[in-house]
Parts: C-alpha cells; structure tokens; sequence
C-alpha cells in the first residue's frame, strides 16, 4: 500500500479487513480495469474513516494533481452553500437581482432563474458547447444564450450554469471561489491551495470545470461529505447543506441512456443506480468521488476513461459486494495479497536512427494546411496537450511549430513553439520516463516523456501531461529533400472523445434529420482535429 505524505491526510488502515474491506475485490477490481483496458490513474478505497486500500497507476502518485473536470462542480456548490448559511443568498435568489446590468430587455423567463435553477440544471438556457471560451465575456454570453427549455422544467447538464454560481460567489462576497474557500473548506481539511482555471474576462474559477487536486485531496472533500461536513469531528461543511446538496432535488430520467445519470441529482451530485441509496461527486474522464452511506464507505477515483458508464460498471462489479459483513461471527481473515503501483505506459528502449546525425540542433518549420487554418478559424489549434483538456480551457494554445531535435546517449531533447510559449522536453529512449515541466495556454504542467524510433526514418515522440487524463503522441516521419510529416494522436483515442461529445448532439440539435447528420460527422472529428501537419528543416 502506497504511503503518503500529504499534511493533515487521512487515516490508513493496517489492512483493508481491518476496515471490512476484502483485499481480493480490490485486486480483482485492478485486474478487472486492465482486462478491459481502463485506464484508471488511482483507486482509494476509505471505510469507517480509514483509506483500506489504494493504488496508483505510474506515473501517476499519491500526490499528483489531476484535472476534476464536472468534479469541480461540487465544490462549487458547496461554496454555495457556505454563502447561503452566512445569510449572503439564498436558493430563490434571482440572477437578474445579481446582475442587472446584463439584462438588455425585459425576459419573463430570465427572471425566473435563480439559485436553485442554476443548482440542479434547470436553468434551461443553452451556450454553445463549441465556443472559443479564449475571447467570450463568459457572463454575457450565459445572458445571451438561447433558450432550450423554459426554467425549473426540465434536467439540461450545462457547464455554464455552475460558472455562473462561480460568478455569484465573486459578486456576493467579493472574492473568487479559490480565496472564499480557502479559510471555510481547504484550511481546514488540510488541503494546499489548488489551482482553478479562470475565465479570461473576468478572472473568475470555471465553476463547472478546471480544478486541479491529489487524490488524498479529493477524497478529503468527499469524506467530508460523508461524515456529514465534518473533519476531525469538526463541523466544516454546513449539516443542512450536506444533506440537501447530496439528496434528489430534481428527477432527470430519460435525459440519458445510462443509469446512473437518471437517478437523480442533487445540488451539483449525481445519485447512483449501481449503489442504492449513494451518491457521488463525477467528473468527465471518470473522475469519481462515490459515497456509500449504508457501508460507511467512500470509493475515490481518477482517470482516463471516456467511457464513464463502462468505469462505473467495472466498480459495481466489486462494489459493495467487496465489503465485508461485520457482523458475521466468523471474521474475514486478510487475503495474502499485494496492492501495489503499477506502471500504466509500455515504455521501450529505443534503437538509434543513422538520421540523427543529420537532425541534430536543426528546426523544422510546419505550414498549417487548408485543415490547420480552419483549426485556427473555430479556436483549436492543435496542441502538445490533447484536445480532450484543450477543449475546456480559456486558452487553447496550440500550433506546433520550430521543433528541434537534440540527441544524448540515452535521451533526446525536443523544443517546440506554441503560441507564444516555447518549451523543451527531455524524452527518454532508454526504456525510462523523464520528467520535467511545460507551460501552455498559460497553464503549467508537469509531464512524463519518452521517445523511440519505429524504423530508421519515424521518430515516436510521447508526452503525458501528468495533471490531465491523457497523453500526446507525435509521429515525426524524415523525407528526403528536407521534408518533415508530424502526425498527433492521442490517448485516450479521439474517437472515444468524440463518442462522447456525440452524447451531447442531442442537446444542441433538436432537428432530428440535423441530429442525425451532426452524430455522423462526429466520427471524423479525429481526422479534423488531429490532422497530418507538413513541414521541412528550415537551416
């Protein structure tokens, strides 16, 4: 079992029966997730306040931040609810009663949007889930936003209605939710300042997305939660809060062909269909934060994996079967088993090219294409960092450009520009990772990389951004006559992205001929977005 360092952590059992956790649904669990192909970056089993079992897949670690995705919602929320129990809000508290000076006109509907709406999804109004978040006044463009439904009738997730919660945390209490959170929730579960994507206009958190934490952090939260917002047997999240966010506020069946997405949902948490009587913070990627309150348990997890649904199913395979009955007379005894870190990469030693000689210290230069431009036009460029973070982000960086190549024994260094930053990485090509950091889309990173050569004329070149869910592979193909190919991909694969943006066609396309045209075109995306760049060594 990994130890931690982190201040103010968690209690860890001696064994995972120690807390009636059976050892062997854990590992069966693990081996489940690698049959299938999951990539699952930690699992962190707690029951009765204890971690009973954790385990994190290389290069991820106990204290590596990790992106949370519509896991940041929750805490949005509940920053929320701090706000209404210090008597600043309250759930009928209208938007156009924060905000008059975005209202243009009298709208009978806007007026009825208020805390509450934005809560539970029924706002009814609908951003654009393609827009560049890189130059949009975020608030203006909620106002201006079609409607899609009239408000409090009907479940639509919307990133964009948790943004503006964030909005009126700023506006109520004068601080971003970071700096509101900090004294009332992070200090006190012993949680170091975490870093939250912002909008570009107004310096305000994303609200819906964009929160960076560790593992033990995340599970802190969610232990909080299921202790009834105490730490410590401290009280830090308000008792009736806990109780509201974390129940059925409204129903969303039918809006989703999966089950847990139509058991209900809270203020900003799902319920569960595969636990009874559960529920669970949840994060795109499978980033879930799952409470059991009949087992006095809490199952942590962070990943990659696009198929949300297909994760869940592999945790209820083992889960609550997994906790053992304490009260039988006959006591489990531990399962002589080995819960350890394994490594999620196939990392190779890499034969050496003839062509290094050549590429030694020399700068390529890659002309966008008729692809690239329109890529530029609509706000993806392509990027070091996969679309599946880019996408989400203020600023998309991107536009791979003046690469060089420096080559040592048992590395090689890459250096590219980006925008308007230019990094180096170096990459292994001994069969070991290197790590260093990068800075994108004025985000820092840091990133664990290798290299190898696939013949003698096609260099691979592999870059996982540890924070997010996925990492960028570069195929660098050397022509004759100077030339250069640099095909990207990614894993988690683009089109397992584009299978879930597919989910969302739905909810932007209502024509259903439209509907069917748009889920077609979306199986091109990964031909759109990660196209074949050309180039040639310019010195």
């Amino acid at each position: 079992m990994a130890k931690t360092s982190v201040k103010n952590s968690i209690p860890r059992a001696k064994t995972p029966e120690e807390v009636g956790v059976s050892s062997k649904a854990v590992m069966d669990f693990i081996a489940d997730a690698k049959e299938h192909s999951m990539e699952f970056h930690s699992f962190m089993v707690i029951r009765h306040g204890k971690v009973a079992a954790e385990w994190y897949n290389e290069p991820f670690t106990n204290d590596s931040k990790h992106i949370m995705y519509s896991a940041s919602k929750s805490f949005t929320s509940t920053a929320i609810g701090f706000a209404i129990s210090e008597g600043l809000l309250s759930l009928d508290t209208r938007l156009v009663d924060l905000f008059p000076e975005y209202v243009k006109k009298k709208d009978e509907k806007l007026e009825q949007i208020t805390v509450f709406s934005l809560l539970t999804m029924t706002a009814g109004k609908q951003p654009s889930l393609f827009a560049d978040k890189a130059k949009a006044d975020w608030i203006e463009t909620f106002f201006k936003a079609p409607w899609t439904y009239d408000p409090n009738t009907t479940f639509l997730y919307i990133n964009e209605n948790i943004y503006m919660l964030a909005a009126i945390v700023k506006k109520v209490t004068g601080m971003g939710v970071i700096d509101y959170l900090m004294p009332r929730l992070f200090e006190p579960l012993g949680i170091e300042r975490p870093f939250w994507e912002t909008d570009p206009v107004h310096g305000i958190e994303a609200g819906g997305w964009g929160l960076y934490l560790s593992t033990e952090d995340f599970a802190k939260f969610i232990l909080c939660y299921a202790k009834g917002g105490k730490w410590k047997n401290k009280q830090v999240i308000p008792k009736d809060w806990v109780k509201q966010a974390t129940s059925k506020q409204v129903e969303n069946k039918g809006t989703s062909e999966t089950r847990d997405n139509q058991a209900g949902y809270g203020f900003c948490f799902w319920q569960n269909d595969g636990i009874p009587n559960s529920y669970r913070a949840d994060g795109m990627f499978s980033q879930f934060g799952i409470v059991a309150p009949d087992y006095d348990a809490v199952i942590i997890t962070t990943s990659g994996i696009s198929n949300e649904p297909e994760a869940r199913e592999c945790i209820w395979r083992h889960f609550p079967e997994g906790f053992l009955d304490e009260t039988a007379e006959e006591k489990a005894e531990p399962e002589k088993v080995d819960i350890t870190n394994s490594n999620m990469d196939e990392v190779h030693e890499s034969y050496r090219s003839d062509l290094e000689a050549e590429i030694e210290g020399k700068t390529i230069k890659f002309r966008k294409g008729p692809m690239g431009i329109i890529l530029n036009l609509i706000g993806f460029p392509v990027s070091v960092i996969p679309i599946h973070v880019t996408f989400m982000m203020s600023d998309r960086a991107g536009n791979i450009d003046h690469v060089k190549f420096h080559f040592e024994d048992k590395s090689c260094d890459m250096t590219w520009d980006e925008g308007d930053e230019n990094n180096t990485v170096t990459c292994g090509m001994d069969g070991h990772y290197r790590y260093g950091k990068i800075r994108l889309g004025q985000i820092d990173f840091k990133v664990c990389c290798y290299a190898e050569w696939f013949d003698g004329t096609n260099l691979n070149v592999t870059i996982r951004p540890i924070e997010t869910v996925g990492k960028r592979k570069l195929n660098f193909n050397f022509r004759p006559h100077k030339r250069v190919t640099m095909k990207p991909s990614s894993i988690p694969d683009t089109r397992d992205f584009a299978n879930y943006m597919k989910g969302f066609a739905g909810d932007l396309v209502k024509n259903p001929v439209l509907l069917a045209v748009v889920k077609k075109a979306v199986y091109f995306l990964p031909y759109v977005v990660e196209p074949k760049q050309r180039g040639k060594f310019i010195d």
